[in-house]
């Protein structure tokens, strides 16, 4: 899993700024001559949870895609951990410590758990320390360990997204980028995986956060942003922002 590293809590530190280990300038993405992200700024500091809310077509899917090399940018630059990432291919930026969990899961559903969880390493070539984060991943998801030669889609929608979280993690990660983790999960299974969120974040590594439940992803963030049309319209911390505000973003009214 990742190293583990000090939480950079909000008020540590007061007088040496945290340098972003995310920074994202005047990101823009297009369908054509549509712009679905239009001049987006973003800032992620190391140790921290940050999230992106706001209604379906906000654009927080393709910035999330946008971050990972998955969609090419019309405009913007992407700084990760000090280096310009922008022009950086998909496969590369996995390598410099980004990964992604994509919505819906997508796991891959006719190979085991275990094959799953080594296509997640795939970007490293220490056997015996995969085969240990393997182990050491079995203590977060106890029961992946009970599925571990079980095809993946076979599993439940919550055990497929545990794994999906899982394989992201194999990478050893300094940002988790994750989308919609909770999507079409019973109310029990969501909070367990929320809570794996805090989890994850203890054990050092940053998290991005797309969730369709905002009042949750506010609860557990340190900072928020809130889009719409393309755009952040919004930020704040997360215990300084006002749930009510956001939903009068969501509906499109300047609160």
């Amino acid at each position: 899993m990742a190293e583990i590293v000090p939480i950079i809590h909000p008020t540590a530190h007061a007088e040496r700024p945290v340098e972003p280990l995310l920074k994202v300038s005047g990101l823009s993405v297009a369908y054509g001559r549509i712009r679905a992200i239009d001049g987006v700024d973003l800032t992620v500091e190391p140790g921290r949870i940050v999230s992106l809310v706001g209604s379906n077509g906000a654009g927080k899917t393709t910035t999330l895609m946008a971050l990972s090399g998955l969609l090419p940018l019309a405009a913007g630059k992407i700084v990760f951990a000090g280096e310009d990432i922008t022009g950086l291919a998909p496969e590369l930026r996995v390598g410099r410590g980004i990964a992604h969990v994509p919505e819906r899961r997508r796991v891959f559903a006719g190979m085991s758990v275990r094959e799953n969880l080594v296509l997640g390493a795939y970007s490293r070539g220490d056997a015996m320390e995969i085969a240990g984060d393997i182990e050491r991943l079995t203590s977060l998801f106890p029961i992946l360990g009970k599925r571990m030669n079980q095809a993946a889609g076979t599993l439940s929608g919550g055990e497929q997204q545990m794994l999906a979280i899982a394989r992201g993690l194999m990478s050893r990660p300094q940002l988790l980028i994750m989308d919609e983790p909770t999507m079409g999960l019973a109310p029990q299974m969501i909070d367990l995986i929320l809570d794996t969120v805090l989890e994850i974040r203890k054990l050092g590594t940053t998290v991005l956060l797309v969730e369709q439940n905002a009042i949750e992803a506010i609860r557990l963030s340190d900072h928020v942003y809130v889009m719409r049309l393309g755009r952040v319209v919004h930020e704040d911390s997360g215990a300084g922002i006002d749930p009510e505000r956001v939903k009068a973003f969501y509906m499109g009214v300047d609160a």
